[in-house]
């Protein structure tokens, strides 16, 4: 099983099936604007990340690129528009970890996340932050939580940006090492349901500390722990869950983009170069400290490989 996922993953970045003629010359490309597609709502750190990396690659480019937000079905939506675009390096696609887990949780897609894609670049890693409304004042800590959530299995409710995210993916293993039931309540996107958390309508959500810190720093949402394994700069004070009562406990939500599987390899290698360097701009790092995100960068090879290791887990 392994080693077919390995060979679809050698296949779509060598983009094999598309005739030498047919391809557009890396040499000439761009020539026209790029769609970046960000399978979720604005305001997430996937649509932070893409507009950041966007707006400063251009410039090395010498083409903008244009964010398209295309969200639902947990990405889906998104990741089945790119899959269907010509390969000709104008449609990329940033995404996360739902690469790895919507094909078992979600049964039949329209699409294979190994064979219709070419890997580009892992970007960052994003810590999500276990969170409750600041008005829960018998809840400030991951010990609470886990003693609420067994004194009433069932009843109290853990958003998310949908099923499949990271978000999901860490409540699941919250729930799961913590053996105690709570109720997944998926919405489309981080800012619905951010905004339900807000008004009371769920108990807790794992969120990004891309879209957490404002409220958190507002003193409107309490932080309770990061879902990795150290420590996030961007809440320096705030414990992982693993030591705030959770032994074992690690979830890193990574982000990476991807273009159409028949996209000639010297294009994606173009891509892949422009984007990591990109990523070494003081301006980029700053901005990727300032939204919680952790510079990672990688060869389309050790993508494929990321991916084929997250999907085997």
């Amino acid at each position: 099983m392994h080693s077919k996922r390995n060979l679809l993953a050698l296949l779509a970045l060598a983009g094999l099936g598309i005739t030498a003629h047919a391809q557009p010359a890396a040499a000439d490309w761009p020539n026209k604007p790029i769609r970046w597609v960000v399978p979720f709502p604005p305001g997430g750190a996937m649509d932070a990340i893409a507009r950041t990396l966007g707006e400063k690659a251009a410039k090395s480019l010498g083409q903008p690129f244009v964010i398209e937000n295309k969200p639902g079905a947990g990405g889906n939506i998104g990741a089945d528009f790119v899959a269907k675009q010509p390969g000709d390096g104008y449609t990329m696609m940033i995404t996360s970890i739902g690469m790895a887990t919507n094909k078992p949780l979600y049964g039949k897609l329209n699409y294979d996340p190994v064979k219709d894609f070419a890997p580009v670049s892992l970007l960052a890693v994003v810590p999500n932050v276990l969170v409750t409304n600041a008005t829960q004042p018998d809840i400030k800590t991951v010990a609470d939580v886990l003693q609420a959530a067994k004194a009433a299995p069932g009843k109290l409710t853990y958003a998310s940006a949908g099923n499949g995210t990271s978000i999901h993916l860490a409540g699941e293993v919250f729930t799961s090492l913590g053996k105690v039931d709570m109720l997944h309540v998926p919405y489309k996107g981080s800012g619905p349901a951010i905004s339900n958390l807000l008004g009371g309508q769920v108990n807790y959500m794992f969120d990004s500390i891309t879209s957490a810190r404002p409220h958190i720093q507002s003193g409107k949402l309490r932080a309770l722990g990061v879902t990795t394994a150290t420590r996030s700069k961007a809440l320096p004070n705030v414990p992982t869950i693993a030591e705030a009562g959770l032994p074992g406990y690690e979830v890193s939500p990574w982000f990476a983009v991807f273009m159409s599987a028949s996209t000639p390899p010297a294009i994606v290698k173009k891509m892949n170069t422009v984007l990591v360097e990109t990523m070494k701009q003081p301006e980029v790092v700053a901005r990727f400290d300032s939204i919680g995100a952790e510079v990672v960068g990688s060869t389309p090879e050790a993508l494929a490989k990321h991916l084929d290791q997250e999907s085997a887990t």
